[in-house]
């Protein structure tokens, strides 16, 4: 797909819009990571393959994929869908890539950022979700992977990797930040998984598999600051505004598990007009955490979501 915007019903990688007021206040963080999962007992969990077809979770996307979370070396396929190793379009769980890569350095988390107008452009010749960032505000990256992650802010994503890449020109340092995510994605053995963006508007070869999208989830929500991030249901911030003021920021989670479903960790949705609607997810019960994944689904992503974790927990 190329770069400028197509009609659409539906934003192309999120589905709500953030905000940004001159009234508000930051709420504190506190610093939690992905529960490792207990020794396992000695009764092993049944599977598809082992109980047959009817054991399955009762929904109808066949990019599906539920892993049990161990460590970060290891996983238990749960179950498959039909499809969890065909390679499809993502839309914006791209960006749990995209803050993979800007924590690897942790050092940069506190860098300063300054919103260039560039990518407020940018999110309105592709008709991106945003977090509404205000040119000439100044955010840490900190702050920037809350707007990224929270409300799925493609004018966050742009300026991460601006910042981050290397090269002369902006298009440049993109570039060469979207190497570093496919390099990623080559060490994490991600063989059906292809970046080329950093937020999910593809230039016709950015998608992955169910598969390898639960792995990634899993590798992510192992990061402390990841999951401190993709747990909040809202999350509020202050930053230097350009004319001196401070200007006030309210980002709303695009992932409608948290708060409702008992458990949920995370992780991260996407929608879009190829992607269809799309979801990693994860959720802590007894000491297990499952993280998961629904690629292509329509508007029952959650649902779908939803009876996938329970039937995880049961078996």
């Amino acid at each position: 797909m190329g770069a400028h915007a197509r009609p659409n019903r539906f934003h192309r990688t999120g589905v709500r819009i953030a905000s940004a007021a001159l009234v508000g206040a930051a709420l504190p963080l506190g610093a939690t990571g992905l529960a490792q999962a207990a020794t396992p007992d000695s009764t092993p969990h049944a599977t598809a393959t082992e109980t047959g077809e009817q054991a399955a979770p009762a929904i109808k996307a066949e990019h599906a994929f539920l892993l049990d979370a161990r460590d970060g070396s290891q996983e238990r396929e749960l179950w498959a869908g039909a499809k969890a190793d065909e390679s499809v379009p993502m839309a914006s769980t791209t960006k749990i890539m995209t803050a993979i890569v800007v924590l690897k350095h942790p050092e940069w988390l506190e860098r300063q950022i300054t919103v260039k107008q560039e990518y407020r452009d940018y999110v309105q010749e592709v008709g991106a979700s945003t977090a509404d960032l205000q040119t000439g505000d100044t955010l840490t990256a900190r702050q920037l992977l809350h707007a990224m992650l929270i409300p799925s802010g493609a004018d966050a994503a742009r300026a991460l990797a601006d910042t981050f890449g290397n090269g002369d020109t902006e298009e440049a340092r993109i570039s060469d930040f979207i190497a570093q995510m496919n390099a990623e994605a080559q060490q994490l053995g991600l063989k059906g998984t292809d970046f080329d963006s950093v937020d999910g508007i593809s230039q016709g070869n950015n998608h992955s598999t169910a598969r390898d999208l639960a792995k990634l989830g899993q590798r992510a929500m192992l990061q402390p600051v990841f999951a401190e991030v993709v747990k909040n249901t809202q999350y509020k911030t202050e930053a230097p505004a350009a004319n001196g003021h401070t200007r006030y920021y309210t980002w709303n989670n695009t992932n409608e598990l948290l708060g409702t479903y008992d458990g949920a960790l995370g992780v991260k949705t996407g929608s879009g007009p190829e992607d269809g609607y799309c979801v990693v997810f994860a959720a802590e019960r007894d000491n297990r955490t499952l993280v998961g994944v629904i690629l292509g689904d329509d508007t029952g992503r959650f649902d779908d979501a939803t009876k996938v974790l329970d039937w995880g927990f049961a078996h």
